[in-house]
């Protein structure tokens, strides 16, 4: 299982704004809800300590304003997760917090090591004592024995060197907030700026949320402490990046901006290209809500075909690929999901969904197409097949679960049961998105990796020691 997960970091003026962090940052969560579902929580510093609180459930249904209250403070972080590296939780939940030399250290982080389990073993062996099974603890507890002997440039740089995956970071240590993204740049994290102070977050909807303004992303490979104004240091250096592609076609809001992408616009773009690429006589386009809107629009544009809504969601049901166990994702595809009858009744539809996983929930979805009474159903998908595991933060099962692991289109096509099937081409899925191919992560579609992964093949993008710049 991978960490698939929301970050932010805030910090105030300490004379304009002693006490608002965990406010903000809960708002700023809400905001961040769909990248996790099973905990929250939220780290702040009054200046003297630290202070926090977590919890099992959506952040409105764990935090009230009781638990805020208690949380003063005027610099934080936060963090919503899912059931990734250890399992759901409340122990793997973060914030993780750990004592350092001069006091207390809180991080999350959203990504996944590669070599964690390597890291672990080697801390233990140096006496040190983890709570959880999260990988985040590992590099929290790196962190904390680095501090013993740098400071925290230099702590954090030797801490980088060990850590081999995906890793956007937010680390409250004293009253600095510190933003930290891999050298590859895999997970998203940006900057805002807020009355009286400034934030950081895994997607600028939660900017906006604060009534914010986007000052940019944070680089791959740089560090960034917010106090009184942004400091940057760019600790490692890589020729290419590795941006994850599943951000722009699945996880991330349609109203982010990713490295300089509008998700809307990429989305908009997968749906006029697809239509392109496959030009196909029907009488209505379809999205299966929510990821699949957007696509469908941009369809409907190019091909000229009506668009029309054939399935309604539930929207107070948890989203089917986030939720862990594959036989409430089935049940919940019969929760969440309605037919528009008379849109479909004798019609041939067009379908467009995201991506294909395992193909159980494609199926399910246009079997209830069929029993509203389409004519036809084409189904259409965003992003190429999906053929090799994520081992970088997206969880999409083993290789066995994979279905075009191991079926041809064909094959896919007659197990979904639609009259056809088409995936947009990964040439196409990279126009759309607008990033140099050399610049994205696109492992789970290729089977080559950007990073070393035992038994898979690799690319050569992944850093050595002599990529770390010094200051």
């Amino acid at each position: 299982m991978k960490d698939k997960c929301g970050v932010v970091g805030v910090r105030f003026d300490v004379e304009k704004n002693r006490d608002a962090a965990a406010l903000y940052i809960y708002y700023a969560l809400q905001a961040l809800q769909h990248r996790g579902q099973e905990s929250s929580g939220i780290s702040v510093t009054n200046g003297c300590c630290v202070l926090s609180d977590k919890g099992m459930g959506l952040v409105t249904d764990y935090f009230n304003r009781e638990r805020l209250q208690k949380l003063a403070g005027y610099a934080g972080i936060g963090h919503v997760r899912y059931s990734t590296t250890g399992g759901s939780k409340l122990e793997n939940s973060q914030p993780f917090t750990v004592s350092y030399k001069n006091g207390t250290i809180a991080i999350a982080h959203n990504g996944n090591l590669v070599n964690y389990k390597e890291l672990k073993h080697e801390l233990e062996s140096h006496g040190r004592v983890f709570t959880s099974d999260s990988d985040t603890e590992v590099i929290a507890q790196m962190l904390a024995m680095e501090l013993i002997k740098n400071d925290i440039v230099e702590a954090v740089r030797e801490t980088m060197k060990r850590l081999v995956g995906s890793y956007s970071l937010v680390i409250l240590i004293d009253d600095k907030v510190i933003g930290v993204r891999d050298p590859l740049g895999f997970k998203p994290l940006c900057i805002g700026h807020v009355d009286c102070g400034y934030i950081l977050a895994s997607e600028s909807v939660a900017i906006d949320t604060l009534n914010g303004e986007l000052v940019r992303d944070v680089a791959p490979g740089e560090m960034v402490i917010l106090g009184e104004k942004i400091e940057s240091y760019k600790l490692v250096k890589c020729k290419n990046h590795a941006h994850c592609m599943f951000e722009y076609v699945y996880f991330a809001r349609p109203d982010s901006i990713i490295d300089g992408k509008l998700v809307y616009k990429v989305r908009h773009n997968i749906g006029e290209i697809l239509a392109a690429e496959c030009p196909t006589d029907a009488d209505i386009v379809s999205p299966v809500p929510d990821s699949g809107i957007t696509s469908a629009i941009g369809y409907s544009n190019g091909s000229g075909i009506h668009y029309a809504e054939a399935l309604i969601k539930n929207r107070y049901v948890n989203r089917t690929f986030i939720m862990p166990a594959q036989e409430l994702r089935e049940t919940a595809v019969r929760l969440k999901l309605n037919t528009v009858k008379s849109n479909i009744d004798g019609k041939r539809v067009i379908l467009i969904d995201d991506s294909i996983v395992r193909g159980t929930t494609s199926r399910r979805i246009i079997d209830l197409i069929w029993r509203g009474g389409a004519k036809e159903i084409h189904a259409r998908i965003g992003s190429p097949p999906i053929i090799s595991p994520c081992y970088l933060g997206i969880d999409m099962a083993s290789r066995d679960e994979l279905i075009a692991a191991h079926k041809t289109v064909k094959g896919v096509e007659f197990l979904i049961g639609a009259n056809s099937l088409y995936y947009i081409s990964l040439e196409g899925l990279v126009k759309a998105i607008g990033i140099d191919k050399d610049d994205l992560c696109t492992g789970c579609l290729t089977g080559v990796y950007p990073i070393e992964i035992p038994g898979e093949k690799c690319e050569d993008k992944q850093m050595k020691l002599n990529q770390f710049a010094p200051e």
